[in-house]
């Protein structure tokens, strides 16, 4: 319960903070008619590369620091990071 609620905390920081950044990046309106996918593409892949460096490096400290009983559980969490990469990208446009 401990490793799952640290993983939404984790998951909640680096999304507002992400999002944070990226904010001046793409189009805030994409229904117009001049609208392209270039800036909303960079905007996307900042933030998908960004979580994903974010979780490397979690992972790569939580693997160093955790007890070795404990560190198979690290790659669970770290699978579910990487999916929730593709799913926080759904309310960064929203």
């Amino acid at each position: 319960m401990a490793g799952f609620l640290l993983f939404v905390g984790f998951e909640l920081v680096a999304f507002y903070s992400l999002q944070y950044l990226t904010s001046g990046l793409g189009e805030s309106n994409q229904y117009q008619e001049e609208n392209t996918i270039v800036s909303n593409w960079l905007k996307t892949m900042v933030f998908f590369v960004s979580h994903l460096v974010l979780v490397i490096a979690a992972m790569l400290v939580l693997s160093n620091q955790m007890p070795r009983r404990y560190r198979g559980q690290v790659m669970g969490w770290f699978y579910l990071a990487l999916v929730m990469s593709f799913v926080l990208i759904i309310p960064l446009f929203g």
